[in-house]
């Protein structure tokens, strides 16, 4: 049989008008994506923008849901800080960590408070407190608390901390330990050699949408190395950021609810808000080189893990003589908002 060659051609300048044409479509669908995606990141409104107001969201209007706890502001070592206060007895040291604020706190303080006289400490870069140039190491930080507590008359305290929070608490410790009468270190560990460790990829099989704590992966340890893009991408909506954070980190989202969420995402909004914050990150490489110096504590010391309770029972026996971990079943990282309740129990049965 002859072929009809005049019949092929037509058929293939058809089959290839319609490739042009199903290019130019799929051409002007990513173009639209990209616009939208444009649109979203340069105009984006946060949604605690739209619900709540700046003022709902100040440490004043804060403070009036905790009855008993007050503001208040020191300056040391030429750093303002914010903290707040409340409840009689020994000191109890409340340090938060990223992205979050004292307010992190705010579902465990009441009940402490009423054993103890809790403060819950923004330190440098966090919060209301002053975001200086330098000074985000741990050690640096250590000494401002340690400032601050002797400024508020107290020579012992208990000292306890979360994420960051909790690399500044064991950092009091080991730097000064005659302020430091128990320590609690919660989810994190002072940065050590396995810091420096940290997967730049993910694991065949790693996921990446939530968190899978026999195979984590820290993409924001090195996202907040970067010097200036953060700031750039994330100013005036650190809300976008702080949504994969929390999902990723959480194991019940509504843990932490829209209030809080814009409680957070507004302390956090700013350029040098976001470049203080990741200043603690970029420190790292100072904290692990600090570490290597430090003897282990003698002080009694808890750690309290979720996902981090394995990573805390891998390194706090290295660096201490007394030491209890207490595990938060049913939890992801953000233990005291999660699993307040437990979180209560354990310190109070470690502090009695």
């Amino acid at each position: 049989m002859k072929t009809n060659q005049k019949f092929i051609d037509q058929v293939s300048f058809a089959e290839r008008e319609q490739q042009i044409a199903g290019a130019s479509k799929r051409g002007a669908g990513i173009m639209m994506c990209l616009l939208a995606l444009l649109i979203t990141v340069f105009f984006y409104t946060p949604v605690s923008a739209q619900r709540f107001s700046k003022k709902a969201l100040s440490d004043e209007e804060l403070v009036k849901k905790m009855p008993g706890f007050k503001n208040g502001f020191a300056t040391v070592n030429g750093v303002k800080l914010h903290y707040v206060a409340g409840g009689t007895g020994k000191a109890l040291v409340l340090l938060p960590g990223w992205p979050e604020t004292w307010w992190s706190y705010s579902k465990i303080m009441p009940a402490l408070a009423s054993k103890y006289h809790v403060i819950a400490i923004d330190y440098r870069g966090m919060g209301t407190s002053d975001k200086p140039a330098e000074g985000y190491d741990k050690k640096t930080i250590a000494g401002d608390i340690y400032g601050l507590l002797h400024q508020l008359g107290y020579e012992k305290a208990f000292i306890a901390g979360h994420d960051i929070g909790a690399q500044v608490a064991f950092s009091v410790a080991a730097n000064h330990s005659e302020l430091v009468e128990k320590l609690i270190i919660m989810d994190v560990p002072h940065p050590d050699e396995s810091f420096a460790a940290v997967l730049m990829l993910p694991a065949l099989g790693t996921p990446t949408d939530k968190l899978d704590p026999a195979r984590p992966f820290l993409w924001w340890f090195a996202f907040n190395q970067m010097r200036g893009l953060p700031e750039d991408l994330l100013e005036g909506r650190f809300e976008m950021a702080q949504k994969y954070i929390f999902h990723y980190l959480l194991a019940d989202d509504r843990s932490i609810g829209p209030f809080d969420r814009a409680v957070y995402a507004n302390a956090y909004n700013t350029r040098d808000a976001i470049r203080a914050g990741n200043g603690w990150y970029q420190a790292f490489s100072k904290d692990i080189a600090d570490y290597k110096t430090y003897e282990k504590l003698t002080m009694p010391v808890l750690g309290i893990g979720g996902p981090g309770y394995d990573w805390l029972r891998f390194t706090l026996p290295n660096k201490t003589t007394d030491l209890k971990i207490e595990k938060i079943e049913n939890s992801g990282h953000f233990i005291a908002e999660e699993q307040p309740e437990t979180v209560i129990r354990d310190i109070l049965q470690f502090l009695n």
